[in-house]
């Protein structure tokens, strides 16, 4: 059995359309969902219990944090396997079938099991397999050396290409399939970590346990990455925390190398911080519904007064300046969704999905773009 704990903070369209992505996932698997609330304000759990009320859903009263909100799903959940997972995410149909088959199929002592993450674009994201920062590596990444030459890009699992599998050190906490009983011995994530490097800690504490992590290429999901974490002076802060959390924790270093790491912090959060400003993004010109209703069509060119072309596949479309391709799940599957936007990414498109059976389109413009919703005005869809 697999257990998917999604940790939720006010990102209450966003947990809607994972739920429903991991719910067609689950299809075929005996599995339970478990959302934990992190006391959002934005009626995620009204939506929750409306929508899926067969989901089990936990309540804090307080934004208790990354760490400790996943030890309360994982000790509500009944699975030999478990699935931390980011709300702002979309799993393809085969994810956890393929995850799991891998991991049971491996003939090494494994740990956790991620995928490949892409972001809205369908452009992959570097994250999704790393190496241990040791002090060098952390070098290399703070000074973009990893940049220059695979030699410095231990960091990003470089050895690895985007589309191949294997050993990796540390994975991304937005996707890790584990034993529930590995979690549970090692003591799940550190909650004195309040977040941004718990999944390096817990990456590092399941190698120092004798285990190997595994980063499998051959299924990917969307992570919008974003929409639950805007990268402001409050993040700057807490980024520094947390990485001087896990040299305190792993790593005896010397002053002048603690010196460097104070300087290194600085410098390497203010560039998240600057990166995290969301861009600005023209207005698309014309809208291509993936879909084949066609009082949807009229809807979006109704609340767009723009011209919408419909297809029926996703397997090409013609390239014009400020496209927008909105992907119909009633129509499309979510792999076809992942693989459609991998296939069309740096061709100009801009995307977005809507949900089955929703209201609201939903899709982001670039990895740390907030994440954008928008409501269909004109009834029911």
């Amino acid at each position: 059995m697999l257990s998917v704990v999604v940790l939720n903070y006010n990102v209450r369209y966003f947990l809607e359309l994972c739920v429903l992505s991991v719910q067609a996932a689950l299809k075929n698997l005996d599995a339970e969902i478990i959302v934990v609330d992190n006391d959002s304000t934005d009626h995620s759990c009204e939506m929750m219990r409306s929508r899926f009320p067969e989901v089990k859903l936990i309540e804090n009263r307080q934004n208790v944090g990354f760490p400790k909100g996943n030890n309360l799903g994982v000790a509500a959940a009944n699975g030999k396997y478990i699935c931390i997972l980011n709300p702002d995410t979309v799993v393809a149909e085969d994810t956890f079938e393929k995850v799991i088959a891998r991991y049971e199929a491996s003939a090494i002592k494994t740990g956790i099991v991620g995928c490949k993450l892409v972001d809205g674009t369908g452009n992959f994201l570097p994250e999704s397999k790393r190496g241990t920062p040791t002090p060098w590596v952390a070098f290399t990444k703070i000074f973009g050396l990893y940049r220059v030459s695979n030699f410095f890009g231990r960091y990003y699992a470089q050895h690895l290409s985007e589309n191949q599998s294997g050993q990796v050190d540390i994975l991304v906490g937005a996707f890790m399939v584990m034993k529930r009983g590995l979690y549970i011995d090692i003591g799940g994530f550190d909650e004195n970590c309040f977040m941004y490097s718990d999944d390096i800690d817990l990456s590092y504490t399941v190698l120092q346990n004798g285990y190997q992590n595994q980063y499998f290429a051959e299924t990917a999901i969307v992570h919008f990455k974003g929409e639950s974490t805007v990268k402001d002076g409050l993040y700057m802060r807490r980024f520094q925390e947390a990485m001087n959390f896990f040299y305190r924790k792993h790593f005896r270093v010397s002053l002048f190398f603690s010196a460097f790491m104070r300087v290194g912090i600085v410098l390497f959060s203010v560039i998240k911080m600057f990166q995290g400003k969301p861009k600005s993004f023209a207005k698309p010109n014309q809208y291509i519904v993936v879909s084949d209703d066609a009082l949807l069509k009229q809807k979006i060119a109704t609340q767009f007064q723009k011209r919408v072309e419909m297809v029926a596949h996703t397997k090409s479309f013609a390239q014009k300046p400020h496209t927008e391709i909105i992907f119909d799940n009633n129509f499309v599957s979510f792999a076809d969704i992942i693989s459609s936007m991998q296939t069309h990414r740096n061709c100009g498109f801009t995307f977005k999905i809507l949900p089955k059976n929703s209201n609201f389109i939903i899709g982001s413009n670039s990895s740390n773009d907030r994440g954008e919703v928008i409501i269909l005005t004109s009834h029911d869809v």
